[in-house]
């Protein structure tokens, strides 16, 4: 099984008002949409880049993920998130290779779509996050 593409770049930020402008005016990328998903304690912006999206999450707790991020590491790239078909068969394919995972079983994000983390020990130092879009009604493209 392989990853179709690259989904979406996650970008850490401590706040999507002030960051859009960036990512709108000087590099000109379409604003697809902003939603929170409150599992994760994030808001969420995309941005279409060719068949690609930025993310821009912002933290809307102290004590989310993305939160601790930016405190230990400041703004900047969170994420890379792979496009998949069968995530959950990908999940347990990747465990059989010895990859840990953040999560064993996909879970709903933003724009409902199922996604699990792999733990950025087994991956480099890179947070990679499998990503499948289950329908198109809330998705981002």
């Amino acid at each position: 099984m392989r990853a179709k593409k690259i989904d979406h770049i996650g970008i850490a930020v401590s706040s999507i008002e002030k960051a859009l402008p960036f990512y709108v005016d000087i590099l000109q990328l379409e604003l697809l949409g902003i939603e929170e998903v409150e599992s994760e304690k994030v808001k969420v912006a995309f941005l279409k880049i060719g068949e690609s999206k930025i993310e821009l999450l912002e933290p809307t707790a102290p004590d989310s993920a993305v939160a601790k991020f930016i405190e230990k590491r400041g703004e900047g790239i969170h994420h890379v998130a792979l496009g998949v078909d069968d995530i959950q068969a990908r999940i347990d394919e990747l465990k059989t290779k010895g990859i840990r995972m953040l999560n064993d079983t996909p879970k709903t994000g933003a724009g409902g779509a199922l996604v699990a983390f792999m733990h950025p020990k087994s991956a480099q130092g890179v947070l990679y996050e499998l990503c499948e879009k289950t329908s198109v009604k809330g998705e981002h493209e």
